[in-house]
């Protein structure tokens, strides 16, 4: 029976499973066709990290890589915790401006890469990045991982709450990214906290489409590790071609973020329109699980019906995996409605702007406490401005908790459009902008205005725009106007501007969208 209050670094987490499962099934390459068992994933990561300690990788050896979602990058993850490295993920979309920074801040010694991956040359990018900081040693894994004896390898290093042993890279609502360090000891909490949500079994098969780079993939490998569920990989991320693969293993759950539960919806329908009696997308599909973005609440109702599962979606961050979760007993109102109750270990409290406690009910920041919270910032400064003066972390986000204890985002502190001196949260308006029948995708911003301070702008694609339909719906500011109305939405807060665009620009691991651009995109079209 798993304990996890008796594990405390990811690498025990693997010796616990591999006991259990060893030859059950862990990893089906949706690329390449292998199959690795749990027992034979547990043994790779000991010859791999027999091969990192001959290049001179050790406990506290600080080590950046940057690597595509792949069965051998998840075992080179697992040989540095073996080792007790200090490793520093890297999204394979970063560049040489955000990679140099990374380097010099983390004070990285070795950097990891795939070699030329997709036309682009990593460990020239790297090098030329380093610049002052050319003491980095670049090693590529184009030809495999390094290969050792494991006989040769000193006992694991201890874990705890007080060893830094991951730091990852957010930008936040800063110029320069943040860097955030976590123990071994938060992050399996965080997938402690997912795998009691999800109640996933070994009869379940998951996957893994998004970047590992990201924390959401130690997190779900976290949860594999503790559930005994195997997942299929998938380097990069196209709907159909996921769902055929997705087919061909038996997928059961499914995900990543709002825009992959919005990407699997197009994808169906494209199918049913060219082929009537195709079936279902992915007949095995029961699940659709994800994060990172605001779920509107008629894409919940609109993707549930299309692809005949259910979704139950998140809430988290790069400084705390999991906060809140939706799990598969939940009704659909509050599915649709809600991220969920807190995970197991989370604490979540609201508070208004002068840090006392919210009332029940009552929207303010959403402050969370509990072993899943990153340990510190990179930046002295930036901690301590993070936390409460009980030590609870400040997300940034406001939200509500419910009398049935589920947790309601509302908006980001960021995200406030401020329109004659009034706060306006422009998630509450998205969500209503997707409600109307026209519209696929919406996002809702504030931009400059002479006489308002700010103007609300709604920026949307339309439903039914590029998948072959005959006709497009049309849709007009006084169109829309009128359903929000109807809607109940106060009149302070109707747009003011629409915008109709072929696709909203998306950025990041979970593909979200990029306001900042449709900023600077619309922001100058009226004076």
């Amino acid at each position: 029976m798993f304990e996890p209050a008796r594990i405390r670094t990811l690498w025990e987490l693997v010796e616990y499973r591999a006991r259990a499962s060893g030859d059950a099934p862990m990893f089906f390459d949706g690329d390449g066709g292998r199959t690795a068992t749990f027992g034979e994933v547990r043994q790779a990561a000991l010859r791999a990290a027999a091969g990192f300690r001959e290049l001179g990788i050790g406990p506290g050896t600080r080590v950046m890589w940057q690597l595509p979602t792949r069965v051998d990058t998840v075992v080179a993850s697992l040989a540095l915790a073996r080792l007790g490295a200090v490793q520093t993920p890297v999204l394979h979309l970063h560049r040489a401006r955000e990679v140099g920074f990374i380097l010099a801040e983390s004070a990285a010694e070795f950097a990891l890469v795939p070699g030329v991956w997709r036309g682009f040359d990593y460990p020239a990018m790297v090098r030329g990045a380093a610049g002052e900081h050319s003491a980095v040693r670049v090693v590529s894994l184009a030809d495999g991982l390094p290969d050792g004896d494991p006989d040769a390898l000193p006992e694991p290093p201890e874990g705890g709450d007080d060893r830094t042993r991951w730091i990852y890279y957010t930008s936040g609502t800063t110029a320069a990214p943040k860097g955030v360090e976590h123990t071994d000891a938060s992050l399996v909490a965080g997938g402690v906290g997912l795998a009691t949500a999800l109640g996933m079994s070994a009869d379940d098969i998951g996957s893994i489409a998004f970047p590992y780079a990201h924390i959401a993939g130690p997190d779900y490998v976290i949860a594999m590790l503790v559930s005994g569920f195997p997942a299929v990989v998938l380097e990069t991320f196209d709907a159909a071609r996921a769902a055929e693969v997705y087919r061909r293993h038996g997928v059961t759950m499914a995900g990543g973020s709002t825009a992959f539960y919005q990407a699997f919806h197009e994808a169906s329908r494209r199918r049913r329109a060219a082929a009537p009696d195709a079936g279902p997308l992915i007949p095995s599909l029961r699940l659709l699980s994800g994060g990172g973005a605001p779920l509107p609440a008629e894409l919940y109702r609109a993707a549930g019906r299309e692809l005949d599962c259910a979704i139950v979606h998140g809430y988290g961050m790069t400084e705390c995996p999991m906060i809140a979760m939706g799990t598969p007993y939940d009704s659909d109102e509050q599915l649709a409605h809600t991220v969920g109750r807190p995970v197991a270990g989370a604490r979540v409290r609201i508070v208004r702007p002068d840090g006392s406690p919210a009332a029940p009910g009552e929207t303010g920041e959403v402050t969370v406490g509990g072993p899943m919270v990153f340990r510190r910032y990179t930046d002295p400064a930036l901690t301590a401005e993070a936390f409460t003066a009980d030590g609870a972390f400040r997300t940034g986000d406001l939200g509500r908790l419910r009398a049935d204890g589920h947790l309601v985002l509302t908006g980001r502190l960021k995200d406030i459009i401020i329109r004659k001196g009034e706060n306006i949260s422009a998630q509450e308006i998205e969500d209503l902008v997707h409600t109307h029948p026209a519209v696929a995708e919406a996002a809702v911003i504030g931009l400059p205005d002479r006489e308002r301070g700010e103007r609300v702008c709604a920026v949307v694609t339309l439903a039914g725009a590029g998948d072959g339909a005959t006709a497009t719906p049309r849709l007009t500011l006084a169109d829309l106007t009128a359903h929000l109305r109807a809607a109940g939405l106060m009149t302070q807060k109707l747009p003011e501007q629409l915008e109709i665009t072929e696709a909203l620009p998306r950025g990041g691991p979970l593909n979200k969208v990029v306001k900042a651009a449709l900023r600077e995109r619309y922001g100058a079209l009226r004076t």
